[in-house]
């Protein structure tokens, strides 16, 4: 059993940064890949980014890519989103989430086994 909670959403302008972050806890946080997904109103759920369980491979959807950047700790078992350049369609629910059967950073929602409750992030034009 993994718990998993996300913080650091909120409302900014477009353009502004906003770094979210999630705590894990209940299992051996080196030994999984962990990865961070959205959901917009009226949307399926879609892959944003993922980090390997050592930190060193990451992946990253390509409407994010350049803009938001993963990282991991792994002796605080936390995971951060960086995001930059915010823009209007960034906003939704985002979600981190943990393959605890996996090291490798998939982009596949099927992958992953635990799921953070979901905080919104809303950028304003």
């Amino acid at each position: 059993q993994v718990q998993l909670v996300e913080s650091g959403g909120g409302l900014v302008q477009a353009g502004d940064s906003l770094r979210l972050s999630c705590i894990a806890s209940g299992r051996t946080f080196s030994s999984y890949a962990m990865g961070w997904f959205r959901q917009a109103p009226g949307k399926e759920r879609e892959f944003v980014a993922a980090i390997g369980r050592s930190g060193s491979m990451t992946n990253y959807a390509d409407s994010v890519k350049g803009r938001f950047t993963i990282s991991r700790n792994n002796a605080k078992n936390t995971v951060s989103l960086q995001m930059n350049s915010l823009k209007p369609e960034d906003t939704a629910v985002y979600y981190c989430a943990a393959a605890i059967n996996s090291g490798w950073p998939s982009y596949a929602i099927r992958g992953y086994d635990y799921w953070g409750p979901g905080l919104q992030v809303t950028v304003s034009s």
